[in-house]
């Protein structure tokens, strides 16, 4: 039988629940615009009713405030989370390209390339109607390194977007350390209160801000799973194992966290790459971080496909046999990806790497025949790695599907060679004013020491050595007119050599340089009037993707948040309701206790003997 002074129980329980309804909702109110905060609530159940041995049963105790729990649904957490890092990776993606395109100069710009190339064709025009004019020879000169100095200028831009790509990404993945460690700890602190039997509700909104944050940067998977005791396998125990993966890659367990770092290559990949690019590792491993595969996603990927993107023109080839060489084997290749050697782009001193494992190498040939490579390893192999590696696929670097800055340096550098060559060609095809022998016109600068390479040597058949003096070591990085058709417009050539058998000459040498603006083809079918089309055409069609896709992700982005808000975020109306709804429950419970008291004084001062 429950006491006389029960009733007065009862209605202290509704006081205390009530209360805490009140203060869960001030709190909510407190954190109206607190950016990550969770709607709580206080969760009320009825008490356990007493026995009491009458005929009407069970009598009823009153109410319990349980816990306080955040009204928050994982489901929508974990799509938002997806979907955050493509809304990261094109937002980034298409930040990039349009900076690309900025450096690659349109045509409306006053210095654009189809302002220079007229230029220099027009000069070229003049020069036609008097070629031993020294002023016509000095303009035309002075064109075209006009023309060579908009390639330097543009390989100028796009390198310093790949370093400040490279030093974003070194940024970002000090974030990704930063939060990793923010999240070990907090899963530390989560515990310790929740072993307790409350709900770290505070600490979880930090917690999942931080997995917000990370996800813009990496595709992000986590999971919670309670902790069993094992003698007490249905008991709760309270404690969770949190964990973490980003790209597949476990980031966080619980609370221990891994480390990425960045390592500065100590080989290019591409002869045009800016020096000192990073390469992302696994701080205690040094396994290489995964960004490179179609499925990753966030700001990191995108940072590393426009810095290392080659629209899956990458060299790959297999191994038909190695030989030992001169201090180091000789790796035969066959099926090469390329066989054009103006698209070459791999450093010449690099890392091949064959069977998943990296090897360096000194240089490499190419015979345009056989459409086979070789290369010259820095180190001798043994017998049994020698058999190992035949047959298995070796590759410089990786192809990646992205036109990234790689793929409009390789772009530049084979419009480059193949109009260099075509006018060298011609130019050697004549005589100067002096009637000597004609030289290259354009030649690449060797930043070693200011020399020259002239292209005397090169082979027309195709086959190349990078010991030799190829158009391959010709890029928009180096390009420039010859040092002393510079200095002397006298060794312009404008004729061709003297006919032995009348000694006139024919000045038939300047048209044939009027041709390559657009009737010889030498680059995707066109001619020099068609090079920088093709990649702003490349460009615009490669950002109207990003656009696209960047506003159906932010829109799909939008309309998650929009639901998960709709759950976890306070609402200013709904929280004045329960104020004023929790109030009346509080008076009331008051009143009862008045009415409780009144009778109970009435009990004891008023009945008796």
């Amino acid at each position: 039988m429950p006491s006389t002074f029960f009733g007065l129980t009862i209605a202290g329980s509704a006081l205390n629940s009530f209360q805490a309804a009140v203060n869960t909702t001030a709190n909510n109110i407190a954190n109206v615009n607190t950016k990550g905060y969770t709607r709580q609530e206080a969760v009320r159940i009825a008490s356990e009713a007493l026995r009491t041995n009458q005929r009407y049963g069970m009598a009823g105790s009153g109410v319990t405030t349980t816990e306080i729990i955040q009204k928050r649904e994982f489901y929508y957490d974990v799509k938002y989370w997806e979907n955050n890092a493509r809304v990261g990776m094109q937002d980034c993606k298409l930040y990039y390209m349009q900076q690309m395109e900025e450096y690659l100069l349109d045509d409306d710009n006053a210095k654009g390339f189809a302002t220079i190339l007229d230029e220099m064709f027009n000069a070229l025009e003049t020069l036609h109607g008097s070629p031993e004019n020294l002023d016509a020879r000095k303009q035309f000169i002075s064109k075209s390194q006009n023309f060579a100095d908009f390639f330097r200028s543009m390989n100028v831009g796009l390198l310093r977007l790949q370093e400040d790509a490279n030093q974003e990404l070194a940024t970002q993945v000090e974030n990704v350390n930063s939060i990793a460690q923010k999240v070990a700890l907090l899963n530390k602190q989560i515990n310790i209160i929740e072993l307790q039997g409350t709900n770290a509700n505070e600490l979880r909104d930090q917690r999942a801000l931080l997995i917000d944050e990370l996800s813009d940067l990496a595709e992000v998977e986590v999971t919670e799973t309670p902790v069993i005791d094992p003698d007490h396998p249905n008991a709760v125990t309270g404690a969770t194992n949190y964990k973490v993966k980003i790209n597949g890659q476990t980031l966080v367990n619980n609370f221990d966290y891994n480390t990425l770092k960045y390592v500065a290559r100590e080989k290019k990949v591409n002869e045009t790459d800016a020096d000192g690019l990073y390469d992302i590792v696994w701080s205690d491993t040094n396994v290489p971080f995964s960004v490179s595969g179609k499925t990753c996603q966030g700001r990191i990927a995108a940072l590393y496909q426009m810095r290392d993107g080659n629209n899956n023109q990458g060299f790959s080839g297999r191994v038909e046999s190695i030989v030992p060489g001169n201090g180091g084997d000789l790796v035969t290749i066959t099926n090469p990806s390329i066989t054009d050697i103006n698209s070459i782009n791999m450093a010449e001193d690099g890392v091949i790497t064959i069977n998943n494992k990296e090897y360096r190498y000194s240089g490499f040939s190419y015979d345009a025949k056989t459409e086979t490579y070789q290369f010259q390893l820095k180190l001798p192999l043994t017998t049994e790695e020698r058999e190992g590696l035949v047959n298995r696929k070796a590759a410089v670097g990786e192809s990646i599907d992205v036109m990234g800055v790689p793929y409009y340096q390789t772009q530049a550098n084979t419009f480059l060679r193949e109009f260099a060559k075509q006018l060298n060609n011609i130019q050697k095809s004549g005589v100067d004013l002096d009637g000597n022998a004609g030289t290259s016109f354009f030649v690449a600068e060797n930043a070693a020491d200011g020399s020259e390479y002239n292209f005397d040597d090169y082979d027309p058949d195709g086959n190349m050595s990078t010991f030799k003096n190829d158009y391959y070591k010709l890029t928009a990085g180096n390009v420039k007119v010859a040092g002393e058709t510079y200095k002397n417009a006298d060794k312009l050539v404008t004729m061709q050599k003297k006919d032995l058998a009348d000694g006139e000459a024919v000045q038939n040498i300047v048209e044939q340089m009027q041709k390559l603006k657009s009737d010889v083809k030498m680059f995707r079918g066109g001619g020099a009037d068609q090079f920088l089309k093709c990649l702003i055409n490349d460009n615009s069609v490669d950002t109207q993707k990003a656009e696209t896709f960047l506003r159906n992700y932010t829109n799909i982005s939008e309309s998650i948040l929009q639901k998960r808000m709709s759950i976890s975020a306070v609402d200013e109306d709904e929280e004045a309701l329960d104020m004023l709804r929790f109030q009346h429950s509080y008076n009331l419970a008051s009143r009862m206790i008045q009415t409780m008291s009144e009778m109970y004084n009435r009990l004891i001062l008023e009945t008796g003997v």
